[in-house]
């Protein structure tokens, strides 16, 4: 599970950004690093530290909302709209182990716009381990700010 296996293009972001998901300028942030895929999905491969964990050993549940939450919004963004969710429903269908520095275990993000309408974009997203199993999947509508949304 490795972006060189796929013709993968890394999405780029602002040297400054401090978005808690994937701002390298946030000390405490997941740093996740996002490819746009040929067939239009975003993909993500990380490794979850352990010190977000919840259960001893496992991501925690709201850290889990949170990678589906910006694979989603990444999808969004790499259609060039920037937007905030609305509203989301998550599935915790098994545990994520969470990664001790010795011993990464790496999981897969990808997630997609379904439907796009006016401001609302639908989105969803999933959480995969190295075998493909889906440990979690969610979806979410998120409206696109307008200028006058941000003052």
């Amino acid at each position: 599970m490795n972006p060189t296996n796929e013709n993968l293009t890394p999405i780029a972001h602002a040297p400054r950004n401090r978005c808690f998901g994937c701002g390298e300028a946030n000390p405490v942030g997941l740093h996740l690093k996002f490819f746009l895929a040929e067939d239009g999905a975003v993909v993500c491969f990380a490794a979850v530290p352990d010190t977000y964990e919840g259960p001893p050993g496992y991501v925690h549940g709201g850290i889990i909302a949170t990678l589906l939450d910006e694979t989603m919004s990444k999808a969004v963004r790499s259609r060039g709209v920037v937007a905030m969710t609305r509203k989301m429903e998550v599935d915790y269908k098994r545990p994520i182990p969470s990664s001790a520095p010795a011993a990464p275990k790496t999981i897969r993000l990808e997630g997609r716009v379904t439907t796009s309408e006016g401001r609302k974009h639908w989105a969803e997203a999933r959480i995969l381990d190295a075998e493909g199993v889906e440990l979690a999947a969610a979806k979410a509508l998120f409206i696109q700010i307008l200028k006058s949304d941000a003052s």
